[in-house]
């Protein structure tokens, strides 16, 4: 069952799925007849602004051209003038040059007089000459003013064309707004049918299996798009499922990618999660953070991605990818048409940070290369200084040993010189000894010695 809040009176009241999805389905086609309201009006106002400026651009152009013919005309008009004014002149001199002849006549002589004649004559065929400018600058003027009002017409003729050639292009533009509008209907009709199918199939096919299947299916699911695109999209990378049990859990799979020269540059720990819809006792994805972080932790990975169809009316959980780093450091919520966009996501932010971290790397084996050199040099001078200490001491000792050795020499030279004096005192009290003076206090003795020597 689903509640709905009157936004009006504020009352809450409950309906069934099916009418839940009557009503969605009447909001959206109310949106879509909006959209296509607007989409008409909004073709109909440009329609309206090409034409008009269509209109004005031609009578624009209508309106430079006369003015051009008119200064043609205006030119012709004067040429005119100046031909009349020309020919008056000339007509007054004739007049002159009559009265001349007339008053020269009574006078002059018959060569004068034929003179005269000739200059007449020449008078009359400058007049003729004048009157014939004059009329080939009329024929002249209606030439130009015919042609002029040819080209207008012709001008308004191609004008005309165009403008027919404009309605044809709005009215050929308006049938394909219609038929993309026909077809943008269709399409959406068709979107809204196959997701109707597809949430229908998934009802159905979750209906058939436990508890345990459904969670095996997303994780199958997640596996084989993962699969899919794993050569084109990423062929280093290790994507398996997480089989190390030993600190009491594990997750679902850890994905990993390291660059060519082995530096490991992204690492994600996935874990799914799928309920039926009639499993009695509901999850919530917060009731996961905690041990998909502590797995985070415990296999090395930087990012925690929990892909889960958990709370399927939560609108949070719908719109997207939720980071929920507030919680959890670099722990994302994902639905799963969101598993292959994550992992792109976070691999080319990875990708972008790669040469600091190989930079860093060097500068830390580097570091690494010198602190191990200071702790080779350490344990060198602590080895030195310790077997220089031994040696030393033994030095020291081989010394207290030579000094001892010498004063027990020295007291066995003093023992045997005096053993020597003492030797030499008895050699010589030796050497004093005689049977007389053994027998000097003892007259018994020397009695037997007397009697041992007169025997012998």
């Amino acid at each position: 069952m689903q509640e709905i809040k009157c936004p009006n009176c504020g009352q809450v009241f409950q309906v069934d799925e099916s009418g839940y999805a009557q009503i969605v389905q009447q909001v959206r086609d109310r949106e879509f007849e909006k959209e296509l309201d607007r989409r008409q009006q909004e073709m109909a106002r440009q329609k309206e602004s090409d034409l008009t400026v269509a209109k004005m651009r031609q009578e624009q152009q209508h309106r430079a051209a006369l003015t051009e013919k008119e200064s043609e005309l205006a030119e012709k008009d004067r040429l005119i003038q100046q031909l009349q004014a020309q020919l008056a002149g000339s007509e007054t001199e004739k007049k002159l040059a009559v009265s001349e002849a007339v008053a020269l006549r009574e006078k002059a002589s018959d060569a004068a007089i034929g003179k005269k004649n000739e200059a007449l004559a020449e008078k009359d065929r400058e007049i003729e000459r004048l009157k014939a400018q004059l009329s080939g600058a009329q024929t002249e003027k209606t030439l130009a003013v015919t042609r002029a009002v040819q080209e207008k017409d012709k001008e308004l003729a191609e004008r005309a064309t165009e403008i027919t050639a404009l309605k044809g292009a709005l009215s050929t533009r308006e049938t394909e707004g219609q038929l993309k509008e026909k077809s943008l209907r269709e399409q959406y009709e068709e979107k809204l049918r196959l997701k109707d199918e597809q949430v229908e199939y998934y009802k159905d096919f979750k209906a058939r299996q436990s508890t345990k299947m459904v969670g095996e299916s997303l994780e199958q699911h997640c596996l084989n798009q993962f699969n899919a695109i794993r050569m084109t999209a990423f062929p280093r990378a290790y994507f398996e499922k997480d089989n190390d049990a030993r600190t009491g859990s594990k997750g679902d799979f850890i994905f990993r990618e390291a660059a060519e020269d082995g530096t490991e540059f992204i690492s994600i720990m996935f874990e799914m999660k799928n309920e039926m819809d009639e499993t009695a006792t509901k999850h919530k994805n917060e009731d996961f953070f905690k041990e998909l972080d502590k797995d985070r932790r415990e296999k090395g990975c930087e990012y925690a991605v929990l892909v889960s169809l958990l709370e399927i009316d939560n609108e949070l959980y719908n719109n997207g990818i939720v980071d929920v780093s507030y919680r959890y450091p670099k722990m994302y919520v994902i639905r799963p048409q969101f598993f292959i966009p994550i992992i792109t996501l976070l691999r080319n932010a990875a990708l972008n940070a790669l040469q600091y971290k190989q930079e860093l790397q060097a500068v830390r084996s580097q570091q690494l290369d010198i602190l191990h050199f200071e702790e080779n040099m350490t344990t060198f001078k602590e080895g030195f200084a310790r077997n220089y200490e031994l040696a030393s001491r033994k030095f020291q000792d081989a010394i207290d040993d030579i000094d001892k050795t010498i004063k027990a020499l020295e007291k066995t030279k003093a023992d045997l010189l005096s053993s020597d004096r003492n030797l030499r005192l008895a050699n010589d009290k030796a050497q004093d000894l005689s049977i007389k003076k053994l027998t000097k206090n003892a007259p018994s003795v020397k009695a037997m010695f007397d009697e041992l020597k007169a025997d012998t």
